[in-house]
């Protein structure tokens, strides 16, 4: 196994430790029925009901849950252990029928053997993989031809800066890994959880080739000048409700999502 595979996983069992109980992720309302998928996937994929959904990187299950709240029948799959139990934990009290299965992505071709009528991942999924084009091979293996996938994410350009975004620090282009001390989680600052990370930013050029090589028919992408979620520092709150970069307002994109079919 690859050093960032044990570093990544072991990063986010310790998130996950700290994402349940957190007010980020606000398990509470989502247990009480809220549901935590966002406009972009809802009005990409429409009606979700009777098909198969494969979630790539669906960490500990609330909107691969969400999905099957909405009638899709549901694989969600997941680098860390504890995310995993954590979303079987929740099917199983919720009483839903999504499947949960701990693997590293590139390796789930061993591991699972259905195809999908729709693939999804969204918001901070690729930027914790190396290679785009083993990850395409992967989204293309799982689709049923005349599947749809979807992916939300949040924008190279947000990642060439610092956590403040001030300062241009990272390169735009995927040309090593980046390899930080993680002193907290984005969904609460105040524990403590120092680990090590490896990360990848991917231009949007390589997320394209990436799919066209496997013959994926790209219908729609879109860019978003905000986040639908307060990770980031220095923001503030757009008429949306949604958060952009303080003095950058309008300006800079912070996600994108993209559809493609593959055919």
């Amino acid at each position: 196994m690859e050093k960032y595979i044990e570093v990544n996983r072991d990063l986010w069992n310790k998130k996950t430790e700290v994402h349940v109980t957190s007010e980020f992720y606000d398990v509470a309302s989502f247990r009480a029925g809220k549901s935590t998928l966002k406009p972009a996937e809802l009005e990409a994929l429409g009606d979700v009901s009777g098909k198969s959904l494969l979630h790539l990187q669906c960490h500990f299950g609330l909107d691969s849950l969400s999905w099957a709240r909405l009638g899709a029948k549901v694989t969600g799959v997941d680098l860390a252990d504890k995310a995993i139990e954590a979303a079987k934990e929740l099917n199983s009290e919720l009483g839903l029928d999504a499947e949960f299965i701990c693997s590293d992505i590139y390796d789930l071709k061993n591991v699972l053997g259905k195809k999908f009528d729709i693939v999804f991942t969204s918001y901070g999924t690729i930027g914790w993989l190396p290679d785009l084009n083993k990850w395409a091979d992967v989204v293309s293996h799982f689709l049923k031809p005349g599947g749809t996938f979807f992916i939300a994410e949040f924008h190279p350009v947000r990642w060439m800066y610092d956590d403040d975004c001030v300062k241009m620090e990272y390169s735009y282009f995927n040309i090593e890994p980046i390899i930080e001390e993680v002193g907290h989680s984005y969904a609460d600052k105040d524990r403590a959880i120092n680990q090590l990370s490896y990360g990848w930013n991917h231009p949007l050029s390589d997320v394209f080739t990436a799919l066209l090589k496997q013959n994926m028919h790209i219908t729609e992408f879109k860019e978003y000048p905000y986040s639908y979620y307060k990770c980031f520092n220095n923001t503030v709150q757009n008429e949306l409700g949604y958060y952009e970069i303080k003095g950058t307002e309008g300006k800079m994109p912070l996600m994108y999502s993209v559809k493609a079919i593959k055919n």
